[in-house]
């Protein structure tokens, strides 16, 4: 039982970055109908600029916020430069883009930074706290679980209770509309793709301490676990998203405590074939998926 209950918290706490970053999927799916494959990479290159800023600084907040800020940045040149010219007449057009994407962010990344794992430190420690013998949470688990709960609470306010998210909302459901009624649909897809950007950046920024740290690929099977998670939630549900990502990191940590850890990734896959296969919606999914 006790280990049981210690699975469970772990699972939470992996649970939590992978629903950000499935947010992050979900956020660019509503907004322009792709896939973003190169997510992962991403969130990996801003971390190296954010881990290079508190290395040279000494302040890891400095480089948490830094890395955050370049996401931003890079999601929305990846769109103004690269997606924003890409022909949507075929959606595999936009996934082979950015397939494309990673191999480049990878190259340059082994180019700049090398091939070799580099510590990346967590600013809090992440010895779990006993409770009748018992351990459950880290201080560190406790900052990932406010982390995510903050974006997911801003970027519901942003959606819901402003001018920007409604016009965000109106340009991926009706673009030929908004642009009718003034909405700059293009700014809006742009916003889009940065906000998506920087939420990868922050899962990036979370969960890269827990792994084996900054390497150019790092990204590569947490992006598969939460792309399982986004399919899992519904790729139209961004609360589906959430309640995905804690599913699938309390699966991760079920299979590889009784299992092994060797297991864990072939019960991702199975689990995205049989929702795939079964509920390509989403379990969450409260409408079916519109078309582009």
């Amino acid at each position: 039982m006790d280990r049981f209950v210690f699975l469970t918290f772990d699972g939470l706490s992996r649970g939590a970055v992978y629903a950000a970053f499935a947010l992050a999927l979900v956020l660019i799916w509503r907004a322009a109908r792709i896939v973003n494959f190169a997510q992962g990479a991403m969130a990996v290159a801003t971390a190296y600029v954010g881990y290079s800023v508190a290395d040279a600084t000494g302040s890891y907040w400095l480089g948490f916020v830094v890395a955050i800020v370049a996401g931003l940045l890079l999601g929305a040149g990846v769109e103004r430069v690269v997606m924003r010219f890409v022909d949507h007449s075929s959606p595999l057009n936009g996934v082979v883009v950015a397939l494309g994407l990673v191999l480049i962010i990878q190259g340059v990344l082994g180019m700049l930074y090398g091939n070799e794992f580099r510590p990346a430190a967590a600013p809090f420690s992440r010895d779990a706290f006993e409770i009748g013998g018992v351990a459950l949470l880290s201080r560190y688990d406790l900052f990932v679980f406010a982390a995510v709960g903050a974006v997911v609470v801003l970027l519901t306010l942003l959606f819901t209770r402003t001018p920007t998210g409604l016009r965000m909302r109106a340009a991926a459901f009706a673009p030929d509309v908004s642009r009718l009624l003034g909405v700059s649909v293009g700014g809006m897809l742009t916003l889009g793709w940065a906000l998506a950007a920087a939420v990868g950046s922050l899962a990036g920024m979370l969960v890269l301490p827990t792994e084996l740290g900054l390497h150019p690929t790092a990204m590569d099977v947490v992006f598969i676990s939460a792309f399982t998670a986004a399919v899992l939630g519904g790729l139209d549900s961004p609360i589906g998203s959430v309640l995905g990502g804690l599913l699938v990191g309390l699966l991760l940590s079920y299979i590889s405590g009784y299992l092994g850890a060797t297991v864990a990734p072939m019960a991702v896959l199975a689990l995205l074939v049989i929702v795939l296969l079964s509920r390509p919606d989403g379990l969450f999914a409260r409408s079916k998926a519109r078309t582009a």
